[in-house]
Formats: structure tokens, C-alpha cells, sequence
């Protein structure tokens, strides 16, 4: 597909917020959602009574699209998104977006938007947020009577401002997610939690925190936007799960698992104790989410203790570069997709 670009500085982007052309929106009334379609309108107009406002009724995904090393235009794993955001709403008691017209709304605002896609090289890509919120008025704690769902298209650059510099984590004070609670749901509520403990980190010169869980405050769970992958000396990838369920179930995270074994790697998925992580157990650690794919890890601090991650510590470990290389080579078009993960849009 040849499509005249945006004159934008595409190697320069920062992971902020651009209007497209095009967003998509449906809306859902009397039990049913209506065709939906592409709009030019970016803004949104609602009761001061709407659902969101009240009850926080809110539930959000994100993924990417890229342009590959032939010039197509494509995405990833659409299909699991589709699938986690129909879960994460059924959580909230919202009625999910049927997953067929999710990834078929992904495709048509994408191409709607094929100028904005980041060209092959550039490092940059179109961040694609699809979202949903009570949008009918409720004035008693109960479920919004109507619903919008939308897509929103931005082209991106990097998450973290150092790019693949390792980063420095904190040990939070505050919890992230109650047990058996929402944190295996991508539920605006669950960030809106997290932003006073991501500022006190910003302010005191960490990148993130890393929550640990909420019932015994020994296991690890997950930062404030991203899961976390550890690696022992031996090469094994050591992937945190949680006792309560309580870490998102991050499609980055399940593509880099099975990544690792296609190349060979032991992939060891189980709780991890802080403790281990505090005896030097791991040389490398990397946080994974759809914005940075693997952010690599050179330090975790609690209070004046520190971990440090020799593998890894000022520079992406050779795990970790080894995993993000081909996942992204994968996306990009240049490594084969024996999965099948790849969405041709255009």
C-alpha cells in the first residue's frame, strides 16, 4: 500500500498524544450495539450524570500498528486484545464489544489513518487505543443504561525517554490491586491508583515502581503499566505469576514466553518471592508491555537497599536483547511469524 506520509520527524516522537485524521466510535443503547464508524470528531459530549463520571465504568486496551520491512501495514495479536478488553468489561458489568467487530474496527480506523503509520526504520509506531465508558446517565450505584466504545490513533516514539537505557525501579509503598480484586482487568480505576505513586517516583529520580502483592507484600507482582521478566545465571526466563490474580495477563508478556521457547530458553512461570530477588538470584530483569516491548531493568531500590542486575545493569542483558530482537523482528516483518500473530491491515 503506498500512502503519502505526514511531514513529521518521525525518529523524534514522544509517546504523547497526536489527533489523526480519523477515530471510530460505536455506541450501545436499548441492548444493543449500533453499526459504528469512523468519525473526524476527537471530543466527546456527555451528561454530567454519565456513568464514567460517577462509577468510573471504564475499560481500555493498547496495541500498535507498524509498517513493515515490505511496507505493509500491520498489527499484533489484535485478537487478544479484543478478547481481554470482552473480559475486562464483563468484570465492570459492561456489555463487551463483540470480538469480530473490535478487529475489524482496528483494521478500518488503522487504514483510515495509513498516513499516520510511522514509516519501517523509524523506531516509531501508531499507538492504537481502543476504549469504553458508561456513557448514560445513573445517579444510583448501578450499571450505566448506555455505553460508547471508541478508538483513538496516535503515532508514538518511545515510552521510557532513555529508550533501551536500563531504568530504575522502586519498591512501592502503596499497593497496586486488591486479591481477587480488578488487577487482572485493564480498567482505568487500576491506573488512577497508580499515578501519585508513579509521580513520587518520577520525583525522587526512579522510572517506575514495582508493586508487590497486596495480601502478604512478599511476591512481586507488576509495575504501574507493565509486567516483569527476570533471568537467572543460567539463561532461564523466570516470568512472576500471582497467587490472587491479581497481574494482568499481558499479551507482550504471553508472546515473549513463547518467543523464549521457540529459541530454545527455559521458561520458568511462577510466584517469585521478593526475597529471591533480593538475594542476587537474577542477573537480568525487563519490564514488557505493548508501549516499550522490554524496557530492561538496572536497579530496584527499597528504602537504601539496592538490587542491582549484573546482566543487565548499563546496558539491555544479552536475554533480554535476544527476546525483544525477535519479537520486534517479528512485528516488523523481518523474522518468519510461525504463530500466525501478525494482522495485515493494508
Amino acid at each position: 500500500m503506498s500512502v503519502e506520509k505526514k511531514d513529521l520527524d518521525w525518529g523524534n516522537l514522544s509517546f504523547s498524544y497526536q489527533p489523526t485524521d480519523y477515530s471510530y466510535v460505536s455506541e450501545w443503547r436499548d441492548g444493543a450495539w449500533d453499526e459504528g464508524g469512523l468519525t473526524t470528531d476527537h471530543s466527546i459530549t456527555l451528561s454530567e450524570c454519565a456513568g464514567i463520571f460517577h462509577y468510573c465504568q471504564e475499560v481500555f486496551e493498547g496495541l500498535k500498528a507498524y509498517t513493515t520491512e515490505d511496507g505493509s501495514i500491520v498489527a499484533f495479536r489484535p485478537d487478544l486484545n479484543a478478547e481481554r478488553m470482552h473480559d475486562s468489561a464483563a468484570r465492570l458489568e459492561m456489555p463487551p464489544f463483540p470480538k469480530e467487530r473490535f478487529i475489524e474496527a482496528v483494521r478500518e480506523v488503522v487504514a483510515a489513518n495509513a498516513a499516520w503509520v510511522p514509516p519501517y526504520g523509524s523506531g516509531a509506531s501508531l499507538y492504537v487505543r481502543p476504549f469504553m465508558i458508561g456513557s448514560g446517565e445513573v445517579i444510583g450505584v448501578a450499571p450505566a443504561p448506555s455505553y460508547h466504545f471508541h478508538i483513538l490513533v496516535t503515532p508514538v516514539g518511545p515510552y521510557f525517554k532513555g529508550g533501551l537505557k536500563p531504568i530504575k525501579l522502586k519498591i512501592a509503598s502503596y499497593d497496586r490491586a486488591a486479591p481477587h480484586g480488578t488487577g487482572n482487568i485493564k480498567a482505568g480505576l487500576n491506573y488512577a491508583m497508580s499515578l501519585k505513586p508513579t509521580m513520587d517516583a518520577h520525583r525522587t529520580g526512579f522510572a517506575e515502581n514495582l508493586y508487590l502483592d497486596s495480601e502478604s507484600r512478599t511476591f512481586v507482582e507488576e509495575t504501574g503499566g507493565a509486567n516483569v521478566l527476570f533471568v537467572t545465571a543460567d539463561g532461564t526466563l523466570v516470568v512472576p505469576q500471582s497467587h490472587t490474580d491479581s497481574i494482568l495477563p499481558s499479551i507482550t508478556r504471553r508472546s515473549l514466553v513463547q518467543v523464549a521457547r521457540d529459541l530454545g530458553i527455559t521458561v520458568d512461570e511462577r510466584p517469585v518471592e521478593w526475597a529471591e530477588v533480593k538475594s542476587g538470584a537474577f542477573v537480568e530483569c525487563g519490564l514488557c508491555g505493548t508501549a516499550a516491548v522490554i524496557s530492561p531493568v538496572g536497579e530496584i531500590h527499597e528504602g537504601d537497599a539496592v538490587v542491582s542486575f549484573p546482566g543487565g545493569h548499563d546496558e539491555m542483558g544479552p536475554v533480554m536483547t535476544r527476546l525483544r530482537e525477535t519479537l520486534t523482528g517479528i512485528q516488523d516483518g523481518a523474522l518468519e511469524d510461525k504463530h500466525g500473530w501478525v494482522f495485515k491491515i493494508a
